[in-house]
């Protein structure tokens, strides 16, 4: 019998693409799979909209309801409670995955018995149209790679339960809140577990600039803290320390010159 999935998805005030991101995995090739959504008190519909496909598809879908708004990482490891699959997918409430993601995944982490979790590439998206790919071409990350890289897409990764299992899912501090992956990939790392990165878009993510407005002072200061503590426990070299004091330092460089190095990172596409 195929493996199963659990996708979990943290979902906050996204009434307007919800339905949009719960019908792409509806939408999969891969059939075997379970999605559980927590809403993390949402002031709009959100949690209605997801009532209504938790009603319509109750052996595939569960909805829990946070009382008061907790962030993604604690929103997160509320789903990883009630998990029963094999596999954890990610999925946020406005991006979309293409049909033959989990399909692809599925077969390569059953094929490569090395790797603990495969991430993909992904296709930038305004919500009509396909901007771009932006690619993450780092086919096998390593720890060296961490505070200068971005090891793996988070939305788009699959990983062996039993990794989130030892991992103690996402931290609980409040300087990791924003931070949820960076911290889970130093943690994932220190334990010795090692993933891949397809060379393929299987997953859509909306990009509109507003991610760069809501980064104040103190996530920059946090991102440091959180790479300096992550380079110290992998016992990295002096030099990622410096590197991790620069970060903060980015708060300082103008919103404007941000969104462009970051459109400079995607590759035009005809896709």
């Amino acid at each position: 019998m195929d493996k199963k999935i659990s996708v979990i998805m943290g979902i906050y005030n996204c009434s307007d693409t919800l339905e949009e991101a719960i019908n792409s995995i509806l939408n999969q090739s891969y059939k075997n799979w379970e999605l559980i959504m927590c809403d993390d008190a949402s002031t709009d519909k959100t949690y209605e909209i997801a009532k209504k496909y938790e009603q319509i598809y109750p052996e595939k879908i569960k909805l829990i309801k946070n009382k008061k708004n907790l962030t993604l990482g604690p929103t997160l490891n509320r789903c990883l409670e009630i998990v029963s699959g094999d596999y954890i997918a990610r999925q946020d409430g406005d991006d979309l995955s293409h049909e033959l993601r989990f399909e692809k995944q599925v077969k390569f982490l059953e094929e490569n018995k090395k790797y603990d979790l495969v991430g993909t590439n992904m296709y930038s998206y305004d919500g009509t149209k396909i901007l771009g790919v932006r690619k993450n071409n780092l086919e096998i990350p390593k720890k060296t790679d961490l505070v200068k890289c971005v090891p793996f897409y988070h939305a788009t990764i699959l990983i062996k339960k039993k990794c989130f299992d030892n991992l103690n899912g996402y931290s609980l501090k409040k300087t990791r809140r924003r931070l949820e992956d960076i911290d889970l990939w130093f943690r994932f790392f220190e334990k010795g577990y090692r993933g891949y990165n397809l060379q393929e878009a299987l997953y859509y993510v909306r990009e509109d600039g507003s991610q760069y407005k809501r980064r104040n002072f103190k996530n920059y200061l946090n991102a440091t803290i959180t790479c300096i503590v992550g380079a110290k426990n992998l016992n990295l070299p002096w030099t990622y320390y410096l590197y991790s004091l620069s970060i903060v330092l980015k708060y300082f460089v103008p919103i404007y010159f941000k969104k462009k190095y970051h459109e400079r990172t995607v590759e035009v596409t005809n896709a």
